[in-house]
Parts: C-alpha cells; sequence; structure tokens
C-alpha cells in the first residue's frame, strides 16, 4: 500500500498537469486525489505504520505517549483521523481562509476598476520599454497582491497593449517570470511563501532582506537578454476609452489604495501583535467589507455592487485545488513518504543544503511548488540543523526555488497556468522560448543568493 499510495499520487499530478488534454478541472482531480490519499493510508494502515523500513516521527511519538494500550484497529484509526487528520486540517484551513481574504479583498478592488488606475498610466510603445515596465509593475504588484491576481491583472491588460499573439505570448511569458519571481521575496507574494510564513519557518523582515536582490536578479537577467530581440514599436490595438465621473474615479482610488493597504496591514499586524497572518486577513477584510458597504448604501447601489456579489467572481476552483492539493501531501507527511524523500535527497547530495535547495526548484516547474512545498516542510524538522532554524538556509532558500522555479515549465505554477489559460499559450512554444530564459535567471539568482548568504556569513 505504500508504494501504491506513491502511484496514486503520481497518476493524480499527472492528471493535473494534463488539465487542457484531459477536459478534466484539476480541482477535482486535486479533491479526489487528497481524499484517496487518506483511504489507502487507512486501508494500509497497519502495514505501513509498522514497517521497521519507514522513518516516522510522529507515529513513534504516539506510541511513546501512549504505552498502555492495545495496538489494535481502533489504535491505528484513532491516531490518523483524530490526531493526524485533525491536525493537518487545522494548518490546511490556516492557509485556506488567507488565500480566500486575500483573494476576496482583490476582487473588490476589481469589481470598483481600481486597476484601471494603474493600466491607464501606462501609454509608451517601444517594445523594449514596455516589457520592462509590466515585468517591473508586475514583480512589485505580486509581491503585495499574490502572483496568481496579477498575472490574471497584466495578462488581461496585454490584450490593451499588444495585438500581435506571439509577441504577445513573449510579453505573458515575461509576466510569469516576473509574478513569480516577486512573489518569492514577499511573504504574502506567493501560496509557498504563505506556507512558510504562516508555519513559522520564515519571519517578513528576513525574508524580504534575504531574497529581495536574488529575485531581482531572476528577472533581470531574462530581461537583458530578451532585450536584445525586441526592437521597434508596437502597433496598440485601437480602442475606446471608458470616461468615468470624478465620484466613480474617487471610488477607483479610494478601493484601490485602501485595498493595497489592507493587504500590507497582514503582516505588520502579525509582527507586532504576533495575530495568525489568516486573523489578520479576516480583520482587513471586514473592515474593508464594513466600508464598502456603508459607501454603496449612501450611493443608493449596494445591491449591485454589495460584497456579497464579489464573493461570487472569487476563483473558488483555486481554493479548492489547493486544499485537495495539501490534503493529499499531508498523507503522505503522515505516512512516513517525505520522510523517505528527506532521506533520498540528503544521501544524493550529501546533506548540502544549496543541492537540496535547487533540486526542489527545479523540481517545482515540473509538480506544483505548492506541494512541493508542503513536501519539504514535511521532511525536514524545524530547528534540527542551523539551517533548519527559523529564517535557516534552506526554508529562504525552499522560498527562492519553489517560487522562481516554477517559471521553468508553464505548467510549474499558478501564474503559468493561469497565463496559458488566458492567452492560449502552448506548452511546447513556451519550452523553446521562455524556459530557458527562466532557467538563466533561476541560477542566476540561486548564484545571488548565495554570495549574499556567504558575505553575511563572513
Amino acid at each position: 500500500m505504500f508504494i501504491l499510495m506513491i502511484v496514486v499520487f503520481v497518476i493524480g499530478y499527472a492528471c493535473i498537469a494534463l488539465e487542457h488534454k484531459l477536459k478534466i478541472d484539476k480541482a477535482a482531480t486535486a479533491l479526489m486525489l487528497g481524499a484517496l490519499m487518506w483511504i489507502l493510508f487507512v486501508i494500509g494502515k497497519e502495514s505501513i505504520l509498522n514497517d521497521p523500513g519507514i522513518t516516522n516521527k510522529s507515529w513513534d511519538e504516539y506510541v511513546a505517549e501512549n504505552p498502555d494500550k492495545p495496538h489494535d484497529d481502533s489504535f491505528f484509526t484513532t491516531f490518523i483521523i483524530q490526531e493526524q487528520s485533525l491536525h493537518h486540517l487545522g494548518e490546511t484551513s490556516e492557509t485556506l481562509l488567507f488565500l480566500l481574504g486575500a483573494m476576496t479583498i482583490v476582487a473588490i478592488i476589481d469589481k470598483h476598476n481600481g486597476f484601471s488606475i494603474i493600466t491607464n498610466k501606462i501609454t509608451t510603445r517601444s517594445k523594449k520599454k514596455l516589457i520592462w515596465m509590466l515585468s517591473l509593475l508586475t514583480f512589485f504588484m505580486s509581491a503585495v497582491l499574490d502572483n496568481l491576481t496579477t498575472t490574471i491583472v497584466m495578462v488581461t491588460l496585454l490584450n490593451k497593449l499588444v495585438s500581435d499573439r506571439h509577441l504577445r505570448w513573449t510579453y505573458a511569458g515575461m509576466i510569469v517570470l516576473a509574478a513569480n519571481a516577486g512573489g518569492a521575496w514577499s511573504p504574502i507574494g506567493d501560496v509557498t511563501t504563505i506556507m512558510l510564513w504562516i508555519g513559522g519557518y520564515i519571519t517578513a523582515g528576513k525574508v524580504i532582506a534575504s531574497l529581495l536582490l536574488p529575485s531581482i536578479v531572476s528577472m533581470v537577467i531574462p530581461l537583458i537578454v530578451l532585450g536584445f530581440t525586441l526592437k521597434g514599436d508596437l502597433e496598440v490595438p485601437g480602442e475606446d476609452k471608458v470616461l468615468v465621473s470624478k465620484s466613480e474615479n474617487r471610488l477607483q482610488s479610494f478601493c484601490l489604495y485602501w485595498g493595497i493597504g489592507s493587504l500590507l496591514m497582514v503582516p505588520v499586524l502579525k509582527t507586532f501583535l504576533h495575530l495568525p497572518p489568516y486573523m489578520g486577513m479576516i480583520l482587513v477584510l471586514g473592515l474593508f467589507w464594513l466600508i464598502t458597504d456603508i459607501i454603496h448604501h449612501k450611493l443608493g447601489d449596494h445591491k449591485e455592487n454589495s460584497v456579497i456579489q464579489v464573493l461570487t467572481s472569487v476563483d473558488t476552483p483555486t481554493i479548492l485545488f489547493f486544499l485537495g492539493i495539501l490534503t493529499a501531501v499531508a498523507a503522505l507527511q503522515t505516512s512516513g513518504h517525505l520522510a523517505a524523500m528527506s532521506n533520498v535527497l540528503d544521501s544524493a547530495f550529501n546533506q548540502n543544503t544549496y543541492g537540496i535547495g535547487l533540486t526542489i526548484g527545479i523540481l517545482s516547474s515540473i509538480v506544483d511548488n505548492v506541494p512541493l512545498a508542503a513536501g519539504a516542510m514535511g521532511m525536514y524538522d524545524m530547528g534540527a540543523t542551523a539551517d533548519l532554524v527559523q529564517d535557516g538556509t534552506l526554508w529562504q532558500l525552499l522560498a527562492y526555488c519553489a517560487g522562481t522555479g516554477g517559471s521553468i515549465l508553464i505548467i510549474g505554477s499558478a501564474a503559468g497556468v493561469a497565463a496559458m489559460g488566458l492567452e492560449k499559450i502552448e506548452f511546447i512554444w513556451y519550452l523553446k522560448h521562455i524556459s530557458w530564459l527562466a532557467l538563466i535567471g533561476y541560477f542566476a539568482g540561486a548564484l545571488c543568493f548565495w554570495l549574499l548568504h556567504s558575505v553575511m556569513l563572513a
């Protein structure tokens, strides 16, 4: 059954990667995968947990805490269902509540056309200037809004700025790189950094100080290389500008600045009040909701613009996808699979932190970076070595590698999948034109991280 769980997990991930070919939404596959992993674990619980060749710290601790209880069927079931599944459900719920709150705030801004304030200021027609402008804007927006939302906003903007399809794909590819790089250095910019931050593996100040420059390098190097091929001006698609009243413009500005300010308040609340990130997020969401409700009641259009209406546009399938993935990874962690993978990586790289981190990053281009980050968090015990303490080298490197490594293939990140769906980018085209740029940037940023870390240790 131990091997069968691995087989089912691999098949499930193949179905997720081939979502567009199979015409099956990845959220449905992930939910089924999450449930099946626990079902298989329960069926083979005795053979898996009693296997002397499998390292399982949580099981060993549970047995040590209950020395007098007989090891019957109920003993194994209690450990899996009441102890471990509920424990992992709590951790997963924290991440999902945070994401739901963040996505709702962004949806409120979008409902009020707040993002148009940013996009309307882009007027250049130079191909080279535009790609730099879009990439830098994406980089910093994704650090605040999250890379998935930023990619959706910026790729949508491309349709107003670039008419040529393949040129637009090139810009979209750089937006994916910039979004993933921007999310890597911010505690709220990517699901992987969110999980590491919520779990206490990294702190906001340290991850920003350590990863900002490497993340910039991972984006700038591909931009420099790509700049040699982009010459001339764009043929901008003609569009009629939508005129808005002064009151509508003020509401747009208010929602944009208040919404972004709300998201920025979450790490502040955690730092100074020690509130869990999800608690800070639901606090600022509730306040934003209250204020917008009051405004629209005064304007008399509450029915059309209430947050309840906005909630219908929140990307619920993405939330359910993460639920399924994190549930499946939790099963692998509880059953000892991740500890076994940890031993393999340690053996292959002789416990070299950089070898392990870079390998996880490369794997994240094939397998979604969410389960890889969750897997690494389950594979290694925080504080076991100097590299595994809070803000240790491995956790910082994991935040960088799992975030930027997903850009190497278009299916390796939520941002890439979103761009692929919106622009109908072909997998092979991305592989030929963008993947090698992403790979160069990935290793350049990793080298920058190593140099910075070496200087700090010196």
